[in-house]
């Protein structure tokens, strides 16, 4: 196993609040594995992993004050057709541990939830019952990432998918941070793992340039 990338340590100290100075600059980091890229920021500061040039970065003027997810700055990141993923907040909490609550499926390869998940991240599990599913895997950077999507015949104004998210942070141990990347459009979405005791800690774009894709890896729809 190889040494974790420093964008790691970004996110663990967020979840511990320690976050990098509001100075309003950009820090370059080496791209993320698999492929991947990203920009991030948090209040005052941005962190972007890529395969280009620290000065190719700065010389198109991102800033940690929100230009380092602004569409021209990020295509130019991906390139003329590289995958430009959505702008999501990062979101964080504490794993309760105990007994699981969630049983282990076996059956959901094909589930556009899971398909994306692996599309974007590498030892995925995934859990759930009546209520819907859940994916728990090595995410960005290698954080724990989870997400979690509602069965159709579920009515999510009753309480299903508070619930559900609860439930799965039980399967992350007790006290060990645990990370989720919200579309804030989702404002549903995001109450659930609000009121559920996750903390907005920044925002997140995930990318896949050109000059990186693999021929062979479609790009499934996000569910």
């Amino acid at each position: 196993m190889g040494e974790p990338h420093p964008l790691l340590t970004y996110f663990i100290d967020a979840a511990d609040r320690r976050f990098p100075p509001v100075d309003g600059r950009v820090t370059v980091l080496p791209p993320l594995p698999g492929g991947l890229e990203c920009s991030v920021a948090f209040t005052g500061h941005a962190v972007v992993a890529t395969a280009l040039p620290s000065r190719a970065v700065h010389a198109q003027g991102p800033d940690g004050f929100g230009e380092s997810l602004s569409a021209d700055f990020l295509r130019h990141l991906a390139g003329p057709t590289g995958w430009i993923g959505v702008t999501d907040a990062t979101l964080t909490a504490r794993g309760t541990g105990g007994p699981p609550r969630l049983a282990e499926l076996t059956d959901a390869d094909d589930h556009p939830r899971v398909r994306h998940a692996r599309w974007l991240r590498t030892n995925v599990q995934v859990y759930g019952d009546e209520r819907g599913l859940v994916t728990l895997a090595d995410g960005l950077a290698g954080r724990r990432e989870l997400s979690i999507e509602l069965h159709r015949t579920q009515d999510s104004g009753r309480g299903h998918g508070r619930s559900l998210l609860c439930d799965a942070l039980s399967l992350v141990p007790e006290g060990e941070p645990v990370f989720a990347a919200v579309s804030p459009g989702n404002a549903r979405s995001l109450r659930a793992f609000l009121t559920c005791g996750f903390t907005p800690i920044g925002s997140e774009v995930l990318l896949r340039p050109e000059r990186k894709r693999q021929a062979d890896r479609g790009r499934p729809e996000r569910s």
